[in-house]
């Protein structure tokens, strides 16, 4: 077994415990939160003006991709 696997598998094994020790709770505080600043205005804009600026870079990759060839 490759020692980044069992790293993994360690992590994995230690988040599943921390979070059934959590509880629905604790779950439902943090779906809460995130939920909040995924709405926040603010970062709705920064997401959209992330989605326009890969949008530009994306035709500029295509445009440039056409003249290689």
């Amino acid at each position: 077994m490759r020692p980044k696997f069992l790293v993994i598998l360690v992590i994995a094994a230690l988040a599943y415990v921390l979070g059934a020790r959590a509880g629905r709770e604790r779950y439902d505080q943090i779906e809460k939160a995130v939920t909040s600043f995924w709405n926040d205005p603010t970062v709705k804009k920064a997401r959209a003006e992330a989605k326009k600026d890969a949008d530009k870079a994306r035709k500029a990759v295509k445009k440039k991709a056409k003249q290689l060839r």
